[in-house]
């Protein structure tokens, strides 16, 4: 098969596209700045520019492909309100799916996440199968905007799309050049996160999580989600692994209450004085209330479950880190 992915060169569409690689498919990288394509040295791949909402150039650039997997999906940067982040996220998500439909690519995976699904009323992992009942109540863009595009997937899916959600859970691994999820990493070991919010957390190395999207492409069922779950944990047990194999002091707890009041606090100095980013960002404060365990039992359809431990998910990603001097 002939598989294209977006955002290649961000941490799961790079290990999406190893696994399109070691299974022998051909691969076909959708990317926008030229210059981000040094980070696909290892790989061989046909490149295809196009600005990810331009729909014209997508349907262009998909041209003559089977499948396609989309780890671009739009992330909150500056703040701004969240109403604003939904419509730009789900217009630019529009774009590819139309352009997807006008090339006729017969697979589709949207890469969601697991703060689109709501806690169990039974106190169970989520297993993918549960659903808000209308807007979830809470306005922090970051879930306001993984919600409506989950949704999204799922109407498209229920119209004829052949669109599949695959779901990682919280990835670390090499090539998070960000860092994204990684930034829990380097802020312990470099000794700049001395505190951290209690919670509940399924991790999941970037590896896994990069084949269970490649499996959802090839064997899942529009319209289904996959939970691409690794291990689940807490952030008391998480941050006490990272700082032991960092060798450096854990962090210590701190109540969600004050984390949100900082942030709000920052948020306000950036949006009335501004200059720097908030530490503490609407996003950050979502993933860190929001956290749950995960069940990944259904994705054993699809030939998916985890094969990293725990304690070599964060080594090799630690490892990483350090190779490239960002801790």
């Amino acid at each position: 098969m002939r598989i294209a992915i977006l955002g290649a060169t961000g941490m799961l569409g790079h290990h999406a596209a190893r696994a399109v690689l070691d299974d022998g498919h051909q691969l076909v990288v959708l990317y926008r700045d030229p210059a981000s394509l040094a980070r696909l040295a290892d790989l061989r791949y046909e490149g295809r520019q196009a600005e990810l909402a331009d729909r014209v150039a997508l349907t262009r650039a998909l041209q003559g492909v089977d499948g396609v997997i989309n780890a671009a999906a739009p992330y909150p940067s500056a703040p701004r309100p969240w109403r604003e982040e939904v419509i730009s996220a789900t217009q630019q998500m529009q774009a590819f799916y139309h352009a997807a439909d006008d090339a006729k690519v017969a697979r589709v995976v949207y890469v969601g996440s697991a703060i689109a699904l709501p806690r169990r009323a039974d106190g169970k992992p989520a297993d993918g199968s549960e659903r808000y009942a209308g807007e979830p109540a809470s306005h922090n863009p970051y879930l306001q905007m993984k919600w409506a595009m989950d949704e999204q997937a799922l109407h498209l899916a229920a119209k004829g799309l052949p669109v599949v959600i695959g779901i990682p859970a919280m990835s670390f691994g090499e090539h998070d050049y960000g860092p994204t999820t990684g930034q829990l990493i380097t802020g312990i070991a470099k000794r700049r996160m001395t505190r951290y919010v209690r919670g509940e957390r399924n991790v999941v190395a970037a590896s896994d999580a990069g084949r269970g999207l490649l499996l959802a492409l090839l064997r899942g069922a529009p319209g289904q989600r996959y939970l691409l779950a690794g291990h689940n944990t807490d952030m008391d047990e998480l941050t006490a692994l990272i700082a032991r194999l960092a060798k450096v002091p854990a962090p210590k707890p701190a109540p969600l209450a004050l984390t949100r009041a900082l942030g709000r606090a920052q948020v306000w100095r950036y949006r009335t004085l501004g200059g720097a980013l908030p530490a503490i960002s609407d996003t950050a404060i979502a993933v860190m209330s929001a956290g749950q365990h995960l069940d990944g039992s259904r994705s054993l359809a699809i030939g998916y479950a985890p094969t990293v431990s725990l304690e070599d998910t964060v080594e090799r990603a630690l490892r990483w880190f350090r190779a490239q001097r960002m801790c």
